[in-house]
């Protein structure tokens, strides 16, 4: 009994350290993997819809709107669903963008895409979903045409820090790179899919209603919901690294806490999303699937970090050589994060904050005893900043 009761603790101890060690792995795969090189663009503009959702706060569309309208791109038009929104001073004197107001309260990402949809002013044949809290570069959509070009349906870009005045919003933006490196561009390069990140992503417009239109959505998460019905068709989405999108960091505990709670409801909620698509990835034969599945049952960061954390202080207290390990697959995840800032030249106010883990762990911590009860806090998340692209660019410059 007492050794299958051993076995029982190493294999639990295995699925929670191989999640420290797999990033390494995967990157020394992308390290040789041959990169694809896209085909130039065509000389037609797709036409896009450019979706701005808006939930009771409306002081940062300016700026959005301004970052819209200087893209090198033409063919395209502005939706802002202002849901449950004050829109008696909003008021824009270019006829691209389309102010809507639902007459109901939506309260859902989905729903307010539906209604940008349901009232398009023509059959735009692609759409992009950008937060009101978003701003885009210049490139944007170009940078999204040209993987479309080559044949994808679905394009995630990154999502740049906007704001980074404090250790809560620099540790936000160094999970994001993270994220973003491993589970886009890395994920991508060894033939899989980039994970959907809610905004600064873009579509057919025939594959989101395909995805969505039928599907009863509520609560947080629609971004699993729908990587999870483009994976099962087997379509992959393509990271595109240079279509960026300046996204407003969690600067507050507060918020991050709401926030956070959020998000890890939505993991326990859908992380049987991961071992469906393993399934069919062993039945088709399909890496994209597979490898996708792999990455979408691995718990949220702190979760691994504190029993990992906790597993080697037992193996210690044991003097079991496990603990020498645990102690190696720590140094590979440092190692691991590192390279994923040093890759995207984070700035150095990230590398700063890290000093600020433990006490970003512990405010997750709390997110995770909310979890339960995330979905009956607000959806809307407050937002404080509204700096123009170019007052980013100098004070990235400065930095």
């Amino acid at each position: 009994m007492s050794s299958i009761l051993h076995y029982i603790w190493l294999v639990i101890q295995i699925l929670i350290g191989y999640n420290l060690v797999l990033p390494v792995v995967f990157y020394l795969l992308w390290l040789i993997v041959p990169k694809r090189k896209l085909q130039p663009a065509f000389a037609t503009e797709r036409d896009y819809a450019i979706i701005v959702t808006a939930y009771e706060q409306t002081h940062t569309l300016g700026v959005v709107v301004d970052s819209i309208l200087a893209v090198n791109y033409t063919n395209y038009l502005i939706y802002i669903v202002a849901d449950n929104c004050d829109i008696s001073n909003l008021h824009f004197a270019d006829e691209r963008v389309i102010v809507l107001r639902p007459e109901t309260v939506l309260k859902s990402n989905v729903k307010s895409h539906f209604y940008a949809i349901n009232n398009f002013k023509r059959p735009h044949t692609h759409l992009t979903i950008v937060d009101s809290d978003n701003l885009v570069d210049k490139a944007y959509l170009i940078e999204l045409n040209n993987y479309f070009d080559s044949g994808f349906s679905a394009v995630q870009g990154p999502r740049k820090p906007k704001n980074l005045e404090t250790t809560i919003a620099a540790l936000d933006a160094a999970r994001d790179v993270y994220y973003h490196f491993y589970d886009g561009e890395v994920l991508f390069s060894l033939g899989s899919s980039a994970a959907l990140a809610g905004s600064g992503m873009a579509f057919t417009t025939a594959l989101y209603r395909e995805c969505l239109e039928n599907f009863n959505f509520s609560g947080a998460g629609f971004d699993k919901v729908l990587q999870f019905e483009i994976l099962k068709r087997n379509y992959r989405i393509a990271c595109a690294p240079n279509a960026v999108v300046f996204d407003e960091k969690t600067s507050q505990s507060g918020q991050l806490v709401n926030q956070r709670a959020r998000w890890i409801n939505t993991w326990f909620k859908y992380s049987w999303f991961g071992f469906s698509l393993m399934v069919k990835g062993i039945g088709r034969f399909s890496i994209n699937q597979f490898l996708f599945g792999v990455m979408l049952v691995r718990p949220p960061l702190f979760i691994f970090l504190l029993l990992g954390v906790l597993f080697f202080f037992i193996n210690a207290i044991m003097l079991s050589w496990v603990a020498v390990w645990w102690a190696a697959a720590f140094i590979l995840f440092v190692a691991g994060f590192l390279i994923a800032l040093v890759h995207a030249h984070a700035d150095k106010r990230i590398f700063a904050a890290l000093k600020g883990i433990p006490g970003f762990i512990s405010i997750q911590v709390q997110s995770l005893l909310k979890a339960k009860d995330a979905n009956k806090r607000s959806v809307a998340t407050s937002h404080f900043h509204a700096a123009k692209i170019d007052d980013i660019k100098k004070e990235d410059n400065a930095n």
